[in-house]
């Protein structure tokens, strides 16, 4: 368990990998176990086969359906046991939504991470593609991190966080946020830079220094004093379209993880799906590194 300094102390104590095992979800697999070796934590990886096809059978071959639908479970968790082999794991594979297993699985196994890969795309079916990833990660009670399409041709041997940003608006969530930022930044003895963006005013420009110190002062509010001499944090103030700015210093500082806070969805969640793509859903689609993820 880790603890930081007088807040309360986050332990992972299990890893949920969800996978449809395309190259993109097997991105995301090598930061699900590094995450869960370096945390000794368990490791459960997830497949979701889709009940919808019952729809297009009749009645009398559903039996049929059924007992192919119980060998592709067997293969899923053969080819699981296989990926996840090293670590203390657990192989498992549910029919139906995808958010519906997984959710059922996050509180059935005390979930403390969940790991998934996407394409970024929006508009298709399959599993972790475009929205649905959003779809997951402003509805799970624990972190998500999100290895978008960005990342499959940038990544480097193992998972290892040099340069993590957190990215925040200051929300409700900025503080469970930036307790997550402070403890990968400790486990990896990485660098820490925390990022607030200013939208601009109207059409015009803005002035960034009579604007830039109280937020400058709420960065360093959101790291607990006792961390610094390790984590030595370095604190920005950007003016610009927030999902932008992000990715640009993202990339300019070389950053292999970003944290940030998301609100949780609101209304019909169908709406998170189909809705113009949010800030965190951009961010996760274009980054060249992981996001992870705290929902408030």
């Amino acid at each position: 368990m880790k603890t930081l300094g007088a807040g309360k102390p986050i332990a992972i104590h299990n890893v949920l990998f969800a996978t449809d095992f395309s190259p993109h979800s097997n991105a995301a697999l090598p930061y699900a176990l590094a995450i869960a070796h370096q945390f000794g934590a368990r490791l459960y990886g997830a497949h979701v086969l889709s009940s919808d096809d019952y729809l297009f059978f009749a009645p009398e071959a559903w039996p049929a359906h059924a007992q192919r639908t119980e060998q592709l479970q067997q293969e899923a968790v053969t080819r699981l046991d296989e990926q996840l082999r090293g670590v203390p794991h657990q192989a498992l594979c549910g029919v139906g939504d995808v958010w519906d297993v997984l959710s059922r699985l996050i509180g059935e196994h005390d979930i403390g991470l969940l790991v998934i890969g996407t394409h970024g795309r929006t508009g298709a079916r399959k599993l972790f593609m475009g929205s649905i990833a959003e779809k997951i990660f402003r509805q799970a009670g624990c972190p998500v991190l999100t290895v978008g399409p960005g990342v499959l041709h940038q990544q480097k041997s193992g998972a290892k966080f040099n340069q993590i940003l957190l990215a925040t608006d200051f929300g409700e969530e900025s503080r469970a946020a930036a307790s997550y930022a402070v403890l990968l930044a400790q486990e990896h003895q990485a660098r820490l830079a925390l990022l607030h963006v200013l939208a601009p005013v109207d059409a015009g420009t803005i002035n960034l220094q009579p604007n830039s110190d109280p937020r400058i002062r709420r960065l360093h509010e959101l790291v607990p004093p006792d961390s610094t001499p390790w984590c030595d944090p370095e604190y920005f103030v950007q003016c610009g379209a927030p999902a932008e700015r992000i990715l640009q210093f993202s990339e300019a500082h070389g950053v292999d993880l970003i944290v940030m806070g998301v609100h949780p969805a609101y209304g019909a969640v169908s709406a998170v799906t189909h809705l113009a793509h949010s800030t965190a859903q951009h961010i996760v689609a274009h980054a060249a590194c992981p996001v992870l993820t705290i929902r408030g």
